[in-house]
């Protein structure tokens, strides 16, 4: 009865997914019918030259990276999730956006022009956070997951308060492309973001499914999973890291887009079930599912204006965090 239920779900939501990425590929601000877009895709050659150049550089890419993107941060919560057996567990206290945010920071307004991008300047600020949680959990502190998430928000704070520092000082163009970009969009994302985050992408995803019986038994407890023989400490290392990585590389790519690796895992167990390889799957698909119309939603709401992804996700994400901890204290 469970598989069944479970083979249902998936096939909806694999049937949505399909379905919302060639009505994705209908909007914007050309006008192009779902017959162009799949004249375009299967190369026919009544198909115009422009309508070819708007689907296939700047809508089609475009949509590859909010799926990839939407995928990893809910594979990611996930994870985080299932391996702290913590419900409110997010790739982003980290201070991933924060780390992201303060090298971007330092590419725009400190340092010469051309000399890096902002992208590797973000990657390398992620990085750095990272690195900086795990120095502050040396020792014995890494192996309990809560710890870390505390040292995340605390290291989220500092960086914080270090790029907004430098932007009190920065000329106004340069904070404020700075502080779009770290509200989160895909409008620069290309093939090139493609081909940086699918790779990233689907080693973490095809990771946490090798370890999913290791994951199913941390949500037993540590001591249930040493007697099946689990190292607990290197198997929590190993997926903090992986996550930590799959996440910087998307805030180089898309600037921060908070609260969807929160989120999409809570969904998922209501609808796919709650052992790693369903919730793993189902993650990946809902989440990119969810990304999508996000995106829809950010180009389209208003004319001639785009709406910061992670504006969006922030104000959704805070009133299901809110309904999460109102059910937990209950």
């Amino acid at each position: 009865m469970l598989k069944r239920h479970y083979s249902l779900a998936m096939s909806v939501a694999l049937l949505l997914l399909l379905f919302s990425m060639l009505l994705s590929l209908t909007l914007g601000s050309a006008s192009l019918t779902l017959a162009d877009i799949v004249s375009v895709l299967f190369g026919r050659p009544s198909v115009s030259p422009l309508a070819e150049t708007i689907v296939w550089q700047i809508r089609l890419p475009r949509l590859v990276c909010a799926v990839l993107v939407g995928a990893g941060l809910a594979v990611s919560g996930a994870v985080l999730q299932n391996a702290s057996r913590n419900p409110l567990a997010d790739p982003y206290l980290f201070g991933l956006m924060a780390g992201a945010g303060l090298g971007a920071t330092l590419v725009s307004v400190v340092l010469p022009p051309q000399l890096i991008s902002l992208a590797l300047g973000a990657f390398a600020g992620a990085l750095f956070a990272v690195a900086l949680v795990f120095a502050v959990c040396a020792g014995q502190h890494w192996r309990k997951v809560e710890i870390t998430l505390l040292a995340g928000v605390a290291v989220s704070f500092m960086l914080s308060a270090i790029s907004s520092f430098i932007l009190y000082f920065a000329e106004p163009f340069a904070a404020n492309r700075v502080i779009f970009w770290l509200m989160g969009s895909l409008n620069r994302t290309d093939w090139y973001s493609v081909m940086l985050l699918a790779p990233v992408v689907v080693l973490v995803l095809l990771l946490a499914l090798a370890l999913r019986r290791q994951l199913d038994a941390l949500l037993l407890s540590d001591e249930s999973a040493r007697t099946l023989g689990v190292n607990t400490g290197r198997l929590r290392l190993i997926l903090l890291l992986a996550t930590a990585l799959l996440t910087a590389c998307i805030v180089s790519q898309c600037g921060g887009i908070a609260f969807v690796g929160l989120m999409i895992p809570h969904i998922v167990r209501h609808f796919f079930g709650v052992t790693s390889a369903r919730l793993l799957l189902g993650c990946a698909v809902v989440g990119a599912l969810f990304m999508i119309w996000v995106d829809n939603l950010a180009r389209t709401v208003l004319p001639q204006q785009e709406i910061p992804l992670g504006v969006i996700t922030s104000l959704v994400g805070s009133v299901f965090f809110l309904l999460i901890m109102r059910r937990q204290r209950l």
